[in-house]
């Protein structure tokens, strides 16, 4: 069965950013927390609490449904998958995406996209992301 990355305990979160920083390594090889497929912030003011911005994993992604070479493809689950190799830059998937991660990197030329694959939930020290099977 399919997992989904879930951010049901934020309450707990210190805005540490290993879960960002789990990513970009795991994925992008890198310590760069711009080339991280989630983003934690502050609901706003210097005292609120942090909220994660995750890919839903769509079962029905609308980043792919936009995307003229199906560069991204709906994962079995949720989710997408990029094929780099095919993507022609156009951004319209970062557009389409409705909770706005998808995000696109210039210097790598494609979008930076979960890859639903748990690494941040791993990293997080409070538990605060996690990675579960579909409901």
């Amino acid at each position: 069965m399919a997992k989904i990355l879930k951010a049901e305990r934020m309450d707990q979160c210190i805005g540490c950013m290993f879960c960002m920083l789990a990513c970009a390594r795991t994925i992008y090889k890198t310590f760069s927390v711009e080339r991280s497929a989630l983003r934690i912030r502050t609901a706003g003011g210097f005292h609120s609490q942090f909220l994660a911005d995750i890919c839903l994993g769509c079962l029905e992604p609308a980043c792919a449904a936009v995307c003229p070479t199906q560069a991204l493809k709906a994962r079995p689950g949720g989710g997408v998958k990029l094929d780099k190799e095919v993507c022609i830059r156009c951004m319209k998937c970062q557009d389409a995406c409705p909770v706005k991660v998808v995000k696109f990197d210039a210097e790598l030329s494609y979008p930076i996209v979960c890859a639903q694959c748990g690494a941040c939930a791993k990293a997080c020290p409070h538990s605060c992301l996690q990675f579960e099977e579909r409901k």
